[in-house]
């Protein structure tokens, strides 16, 4: 019997939208941050996962929930 070794792919998903791997030196916290550059709303977001389907590894960043602003009550 062999053993098969399969490299897995990392993915990313946030509001729906799948994002690009930048590298596997990046942890996932670390992917959160390059995206926050473009979607400022991913600085506060956890990262789920990873949730494995066949050699896919998918993280999905999920909002922070929470009131802003006048109307926020402490």
């Amino acid at each position: 019997m062999a053993i098969e070794v399969k490299k897995l792919t990392r993915e990313f998903s946030y509001n729906g939208m799948t994002l690009m791997d930048p590298g596997p030196k990046f942890t996932p916290e670390q992917v959160r941050d390059v995206y926050a550059v473009q979607y400022p709303e991913l600085t506060t977001a956890a990262v789920d996962g990873p949730e494995h389907k066949g050699d896919v590894a998918r993280f999905t960043f999920v909002r922070a929930a929470g009131a802003k602003g006048v109307h926020a009550q402490i």
